[in-house]
């Protein structure tokens, strides 16, 4: 039941001050109607705030969701409660990694006010110096392997060649199994010195010729026979980057989605995504520089989901849920991402998974990134 003429309840006019704030707000009734709906909850409920207020909080949440409980104690103690890490989903909209805090309204028997915040942009902030501590760990590894380890790898290789041709048949199947073993093992040292911090020239790109080329890829290989959908918007300005590093990042992105679909043992698709969202500001390197990051480039696919044991550590070097993975790749990814400034969101639950990239565009006045 909705809030209705013939149950009016007064809102307190500091109520309209709300409506400026950039985080959702509810004012919910004593009888869990919707009294107040401020301009950020429209977007962060998907409805408007007319359809808010003709509905009561269990027909927008779920009626047993933890935020009854946050409700009732508030009510019950008084003052102000908090709530972190919450998940509020329903088919028309699912948020996670949400902050919720109720506060009791003097003067109004039973009310409430709820703020809602949302918490996954700070964590992506944290997960990206975490990449980025845990890249110069892999740059620093890398150094020393390529140099402690290939040139003494090549003297093994080379001494199991001249015993290849000098031995009996038994002992052939051991050097050339050493042989293997060698090349295997710079294989992988050379995939790890691509973590090396070597300056990499940077230029605008566009985005949609780098996905099309990325889409004709796939489509021939590790995608093959998954529809892959373009949902692009055509108007985006350039992106200040290096086209094969984006092509990299970009393709391994879509082999992920793939093989999350192939394993799954259900059809699936993969959707690429563009858009221009305003809203994600980075500290720069320059004191006080803010960087702005409103170039979005998603990868969405219809696979069974990350576990949320792996989620948090998903770019970690050498964390692998692959049979014969590396765990190089997404820690590679994070890696090229950041050095182009940008960052990567991670959203992920069964039947969808989408990794998001923000980038920076190019400045008008300075041809550099914006």
């Amino acid at each position: 039941m909705g809030i209705h003429d013939d149950h009016p309840e007064a809102v307190p006019d500091s109520m309209l001050l709300m409506d400026c704030l950039p985080m959702p707000v509810l004012l919910i009734g004593a009888r869990d109607a919707i009294l107040f709906v401020n301009s950020a909850a429209e977007d962060f409920f998907s409805k408007s705030r007319v359809q808010l207020r003709h509905e009561t909080l269990p027909e927008v949440v779920p009626a047993d969701h933890p935020l009854f409980l946050l409700l009732q104690q508030v009510r019950e103690v008084g003052g102000t409660v908090t709530e972190h890490d919450l998940i509020l989903s329903t088919p028309r909209f699912h948020h996670e990694g949400i902050c919720v805090q109720g506060s009791e309204i003097p003067d109004y028997p039973g009310q409430v006010l709820l703020a809602f915040q949302d918490a996954s942009a700070a964590r992506v902030i944290d997960r990206q110096l975490a990449f980025r501590s845990a890249a110069r760990s892999v740059s620093g590894m890398a150094a020393i392997l390529a140099h402690e380890v290939k040139n003494p790898l090549s003297g093994i290789r080379g001494a199991a060649q001249l015993l290849e041709g000098s031995v009996g048949e038994a002992d052939r199947e051991l050097a050339v199994l050493i042989r293997d073993e060698a090349d295997r093992i710079r294989a992988l040292v050379e995939r790890m010195e691509m973590f090396n911090e070597k300056p990499v020239g940077r230029r605008p790109v566009n985005i949609h010729r780098i996905l099309e080329h990325v889409r004709a890829l796939a489509e021939n290989g590790v995608a093959t026979g998954i529809p892959i959908i373009e949902e692009y918007d055509p108007s985006l300005p350039p992106v200040w980057g290096n086209r094969d590093e984006l092509v990299q990042v970009l393709l391994n992105l879509v082999k992920n989605a793939a093989e999350a679909i192939k394993g799954s043992g259900k059809p699936g698709t993969i959707t690429l995504v563009t858009a221009y969202r305003q809203g994600i500001r980075l500290a720069g390197s320059a004191a006080g520089q803010r960087r702005h990051l409103p170039l979005l480039v998603s990868i969405r696919d219809t696979g069974p989901g990350i576990s949320e044991t792996v989620r948090p550590h998903l770019f970690e070097p050498f964390l692998t849920t692959k049979a014969a993975g590396s765990g190089l790749g997404l820690a590679l990814a994070g890696k090229i991402i950041n050095d182009h400034g940008g960052i990567i969101e991670v959203e992920s639950r069964p039947g969808r998974t989408e990794i998001s990239l923000h980038l920076p565009v190019v400045s008008e006045d300075t041809g550099d990134a914006a």
